[in-house]
């Protein structure tokens, strides 16, 4: 089932998509919302980012070969770090490149959308906690990350962060396959079989720490392949099973 947030008149609505109609729904799905019974017509141009989260978390260095073409170690434990919410981007938007910064990068992930509240879970627990998937972008500026020796400011700026189309909440990750392609050429790709810890132990791991609430996103880790994003790149994200996520760059 694809969940989408749509642009209407009166505001975003949130809505469960079929080919060609929209059934709108009386809230989001991580808040109890439920279908009102109205079906309209949908168009790409309507959708806006899914998720509405408190929180966005991610894990670095969570594919072996990305790590290395860093030239890191694998992480023994996740490598945790927020971006804020105010870095999504919704599909179709742009990306800002910030005059701070002369590198920026694309880095294509699986986002993972919490269902329920999660504190100090296990794995089990986090992996029934999971609401469904869509694709992201945890676009870098990746001279402050070296320069500012924390990763606040290089993966916090606004437009850093786009999700979309949709969340897919039917979908079995072990053939599940994460790519990019900037101006139509492929750029990275990778399988989450491929992830140094999986889903359900990062969720789990990240409880720990903090409380993961209904509607949050976890960012999974990007493959190899990470470059840099030149003004006019019109760059795609796509996660087999969800389906493609395009934005442009400025």
């Amino acid at each position: 089932m694809r969940v989408a947030r749509l642009r209407r008149a009166t505001g975003p609505v949130f809505a469960l998509l079929e080919d060609t109609e929209a059934l709108l729904c009386d809230r989001a799905p991580w808040e109890g919302g439920r279908p009102t019974g109205e079906r309209t017509p949908w168009s790409e141009g309507e959708l806006l980012c899914p998720v509405t989260p408190s929180k966005i978390v991610c894990v670095g260095r969570n594919y072996a070969l990305h790590a290395r073409e860093l030239g890191h170690e694998v992480p023994r434990e996740p490598l945790l770090f927020l971006k804020p919410p105010s870095s999504l981007l919704d599909p179709g938007g742009t990306i800002v490149r910030p005059p701070e910064s002369t590198r920026v990068e694309h880095e294509a992930e699986i986002a993972v959308v919490v269902g329920q509240r999660l504190r100090h879970a296990s794995a089990a627990e986090a992996a029934a906690a999971v609401l469904g998937y869509s694709c992201a972008g945890d676009i870098t500026a990746r001279d402050l990350q070296k320069s500012d020796g924390q990763w606040t400011r290089a993966k916090g700026f606004d437009t850093f962060c786009p999700v979309g189309p949709w969340i897919e909440t039917s979908l079995d990750l072990g053939a599940v396959e994460v790519s990019c392609r900037v101006g139509g050429a492929e750029r990275q790709r990778g399988r989450a079989s491929d992830m140094v810890f999986g889903v359900p132990e990062l969720l789990a791991y990240a409880s720990q720490v903090m409380t993961l609430l209904p509607g949050d996103v976890f960012l999974t880790g990007t493959p190899e392949g990470v470059s840099p994003l030149e003004r006019g790149d019109a760059l795609e994200i796509e996660v087999s099973g969800v389906g493609c996520l395009r934005v442009r760059v400025e």
